[in-house]
């Protein structure tokens, strides 16, 4: 993406068929390493990249700015020609392992990532500046406020051992780590506040004060959010952005920053219970499809399974629903029913018996999941239909649970914003299985319809079955 950057700082065309070597290479050892560099590349397919103090020791000397000699500007462009060297050489190597028409779609997104990255997404910069000068106070006051009731930090910190002697004086269970602690990730701590909502209040203190790091999240003097947005970088081929420089990768409510600039208006659109319905059309569950079309799967679930009548609603039955749909989400990524009784507060031999009701009636998705884990784990190699692959180097079989889903949910978001863009839709910014749009405010309602429209094109391009989706209009 930096090179097309390029292209797009001193208004050169972007390349209409465009081949990039870095996510051909994370594509090919996606599971096996983490490696990316282009020096990592080449050693990977025995190629002598060059000597990685000096890359270092340039990139640093580049980075430090004006002015250059003479002579350290002749350094940068041989050091520059290397690169353009090797690149030429690695693809000599590589060509032959190449899916071409995958390659240059994995290849056209880069492209897409590169315009995302240089409109970057529009804040209040004087409502950032007042937030970031004040934010140690802000800090403080917070855990004054909240932490009254728990007594669990001590000078601005999160004390484990305090928060166990909570624990036990409330009589709340908790998992321990291998060191007799209790587990404090974000997203078991949440779950747990889901169980015990007298948790909650801490559970938002944390993540807000471990998010929001206002000094790392990277606003210009225009106003612009931007940051790398690290495309391909997790198993699943998701953009992985600095949870701390991107915005929308901190605490939520710090996206009440962002800002239409004057005369413009934004809109979020997002896929609508995609991972339902991606599961559905790749296991062809006639059941689960139905789920899906009827607008709300877990009350449909609960409907299927006799839990709620014909015609309940998320008005007539909640908490019904929310118990159905806590399970329909958690199977996705291989909860166990004993995790979900504890989620859900329920005994376990109710928890069980709503787990074999999924499993009788989308057995059909059952049967296909099986065999996908089953025939990832013997062959060691994976793939969705656009040719992303992924080798579990480990016979874990919950890696491999949740993967068709997510990884195709990223190859149809990839896609739908490819199309957004080759249709003149500005798109400023990718969120999950999301995307940020702007556009002139007299243009914004028929420009979200025309990218609505797309994105579900996109989703039946991928997986021949139409995604439904939401947006709100900023």
């Amino acid at each position: 993406s930096a090179e097309m950057g390029c292209h797009i700082s001193l208004g050169f065309p972007i390349p209409g068929y465009l081949l990039d070597l870095y996510a051909e290479f994370r594509c090919f050892i996606n599971g096996i390493s983490t490696a990316s560099s282009l020096l990592d590349a080449c050693n990977y397919y025995g190629l002598s990249g060059g000597d990685s103090v000096y890359k270092d020791r340039m990139r640093d000397r580049i980075l430090a700015g004006k002015p250059f000699s003479s002579e350290e500007q002749q350094q940068i462009l041989d050091y520059c020609a290397l690169d353009v060297n090797l690149t030429a050489k690695l693809f000599q190597k590589m060509q032959d392992d190449l899916n071409l028409t995958n390659a240059l779609l994995r290849g056209r997104y880069m492209a897409a990532v590169a315009q995302m990255e240089f409109a970057g997404i529009p804040v209040d910069l004087p409502i950032f500046e007042l937030l970031r000068e004040n934010w140690e106070r802000i800090k403080k006051d917070l855990i004054s406020r909240v932490d009254t009731y728990y007594n669990v930090y001590e000078n601005g910190v999160f004390k484990i051992h305090r928060f166990a002697e909570f624990l036990t004086k409330h009589e709340i269970p908790w998992e321990l780590t291998p060191t007799g602690l209790p587990r404090i990730e974000e997203e078991y701590f949440k779950a747990q506040a889901k169980s015990y909502p007298i948790l909650k209040p801490l559970q938002e203190l944390r993540y807000s004060i471990s998010q929001l790091k206002l000094k790392d999240l990277q606003v210009g003097a225009d106003g612009r959010n931007r940051t790398l947005l690290s495309p391909y970088r997790t198993i699943t081929g998701r953009n992985a952005p600095s949870s701390s420089k991107f915005i929308f990768g901190t605490a939520v409510w710090l996206r009440h920053l962002i800002k239409p600039p004057l005369g413009k208006g934004l809109a979020y659109i997002d896929y609508s219970q995609q991972e339902i319905a991606i599961a559905a059309a790749l296991s062809g569950d006639k059941k689960l499809k139905e789920a899906y079309i009827s607008g709300d799967p877990y009350i449909k679930f609960a409907i299927q399974a006799g839990a709620a009548p014909q015609g309940a609603t998320k008005q007539t039955h909640p908490e019904v629903r929310e118990l159905y749909k806590t399970c329909m989400l958690g199977i996705n990524y291989g909860m166990s029913y004993k995790t979900f009784a504890q989620r859900a507060n329920l005994h376990p031999i109710i928890a069980k018996d709503i787990f074999t009701s999924h499993k009788t009636i989308y057995r059909r998705y059952w049967r296909w999941l099986s065999n996908f884990v089953d025939s990832g784990l013997l062959t060691r190699e994976v793939q969705t239909k656009f040719g992303w692959r992924y080798k579990p180097g480990k016979r874990n079989p919950q890696t491999l649970h949740n993967w068709p889903m997510q990884a195709h949910g990223a190859e149809i978001l990839r896609l739908g914003i490819i199309l957004c863009i080759q249709n003149e839709i500005q798109v400023i910014a990718p969120i999950h299985d999301a995307i940020l749009i702007e556009a002139p405010l007299a243009d914004i309602d028929q420009t979200t319809v025309d990218a609505e429209y797309i994105m579900t094109r996109a989703s039946e391009h991928v997986i021949q079955f139409p995604i439904r989706t939401e947006a709100i209009i900023i």
